[in-house]
This record gives C-alpha cells, structure tokens and sequence, in this order.
C-alpha cells in the first residue's frame, strides 16, 4: 500500500454510487463495501448493510481483504467466511487501480447464506407494482442499435395502437413524441427506421420532430 493522492481519492469517491447501486440491485442481505488502501488508514470508506458484519465507515481493512490484494487476481473467486456472530458468507472481492496500475481500494461484496430464504427471496423481488405498470417501455437487450430501435419502435407503437384513449388521427404523432422522449432520434439513421416501422414518410416524421423540439 502506499499513501493515496487526490486523484486515487477522486477514483474512489466516484465508486461510492456503485456501493449502493449493488446493495439496492441484491437486497438487504448483501453487505457492500469500499475500502480505502491508504497506507495511512487503510479502512471503509462506504458501506452499504453494514449490519451483516456489524461494521461502519472508518473500520479497519480485514485479515482476508490484504489476503485477496495480494493474491495477484483483480478479481476473486468467490469464497466463503464468516461474520463475526457466524453467519456464513459467500465474498468476492475487487481490485480498484488508479492510471498507474496502483491498488487504491476494494469494492467487496458479501451475501448472507444464513438468511431465512423467503425473506432472501423477497428482498430480490422488485415491488409488485412494477409488474403491473403496462404503461412502462420493457427494457430492451438488444445485440446492436439496429435491434435496439426496432424493438424500442414496436414497444411504443403496441402501446399506442392499444390505447383507445389516444384518437387514430393522433397516434403517429403519439409514437413519435414518446421515442423522442426516449432519446431514439439522437441514434444514427433511427428518422428512416422509424418511417419504415411505422408505415409514415420520412418528411412526416421530421415534420413531428420540429413541432415537438418548438414546444
């Protein structure tokens, strides 16, 4: 380890997002945290569920994370301990480096094995709502942005084509105002694709654009 500049610091304190982004994503019963590798107090420097381990921002780096920084892998296996009331933990442990290759922290992540599992279960599960929320675009996993504009068009015009409350007169210029909102005129060639998905002329789309941009 040696002693952190303001830019190791920089690199560090834009991983604190990450920290409750991997909490929020696994649940309450996956501990997340940042430790600090400057050698002039090497600890936690953000700590998302805390509770599994009974530790807090400013706790010492551990026994087993100076093991896994010097094992040569910028990223672990998985591997198994134990917190201090004996709960089992499944870990993994990742190496942060600034430009010059240095170790300056660790992002670790530790799941509770002992939680009763539907509590486990239901801390995975988003809430109900979000299932029943038909007026939500489904999130598109597409393999290239040919795909992806494909997919996002037929999402948004299903949902249109479906609304009885928006008037058939209006329904174009509907579908068009929701992928602009969705920022798919920003892609390349995405004013063609649209025209071809959606039977209308290129001009009528342009057309669209303009007076939605004017507003």
């Amino acid at each position: 380890m040696h002693e952190l500049t303001e830019s190791d610091y920089d690199i560090l304190h834009a991983m604190e997002n990450i920290v409750d982004g991997i909490a929020a994503m696994w649940g309450e019963h996956t501990e997340v945290l940042l430790h600090c590798l400057d050698a002039r107090n090497p600890s936690i420097m953000k700590i998302a569920n805390g509770y599994i381990t009974g530790r807090e921002v400013g706790a010492p780096i551990t026994n087993i994370a100076l093991v896994k920084l010097n094992e040569g892998k910028d990223v672990s296996d998985a591997y198994i301990t134990k917190a201090p009331d004996g709960r089992m933990l499944r870990s993994l442990t990742t190496v942060i480096r600034n430009k010059q290759q240095q170790a300056i922290g660790l992002l670790c992540v530790n799941f509770d094995l002992d939680a009763p599992f539907q509590s486990m279960i239901h801390s995975l599960m988003p809430t109900i709502g979000t299932y029943c929320d038909h007026s939500v675009t489904a999130e598109t996993f597409a393999r290239n942005s040919d795909e992806m504009m494909h997919s996002s068009i037929e999402n948004v015009r299903e949902q249109v084509t479906s609304d009885n409350s928006i008037p058939p007169s209006k329904k174009s210029r509907e579908i068009v105002t929701r992928l602009h909102d969705l920022g798919i005129f920003d892609l390349k060639d995405s004013a063609q694709i649209a025209a071809k998905g959606l039977d209308i002329s290129i001009h009528t789309i342009y057309r669209y654009l303009r007076e939605i941009r004017a507003n």
